[in-house]
């Protein structure tokens, strides 16, 4: 499971950087990109860095900063997607996005979950 949610994580932020690669080039939308790209690469990142961890307490920690990523990565899709209809663009390019970040996002809230119930 670790090493499928190294690889998720990295796709997820390829593929966010990908789909980023095709929305308009303006200012506004540069606005929410930036923060996409961010965050969307905060989340491979931040899980890597939780494998590394020293202590329980530590890799809850990082968990939870992958968590916020992640879902802060979801609330720039859902936002790109909004503005994209309201500009009648096509939107379906986010729902593939957005189902996978909805995913790692329970991922990791249950890995979160076990992993106090288990130090307990």
């Amino acid at each position: 499971m670790r090493n499928e949610l190294v690889g998720r994580t990295r796709k997820f932020a390829i593929d966010c950087m990908i789909l980023c690669s095709k929305l308009p080039k303006t200012r506004e939308y540069n606005a929410y990109v930036n923060q996409l790209i961010r965050s969307s690469s905060s989340v491979g990142a931040n899980y890597r860095a939780s494998q590394r961890a020293k202590s329980t307490p530590d890799f809850i920690n990082k968990l939870k900063i992958v968590e916020e990523e992640v879902d802060e990565s979801n609330y720039f899709l859902d936002l790109l997607q909004e503005v994209s209809k309201i500009q009648k663009e096509d939107t379906s390019v986010f729902e593939p996005l957005l189902k996978e970040s909805k995913e790692l996002l329970a991922i990791i809230i249950a890995s979160i979950k076990t992993k106090k119930a288990n130090s307990n």
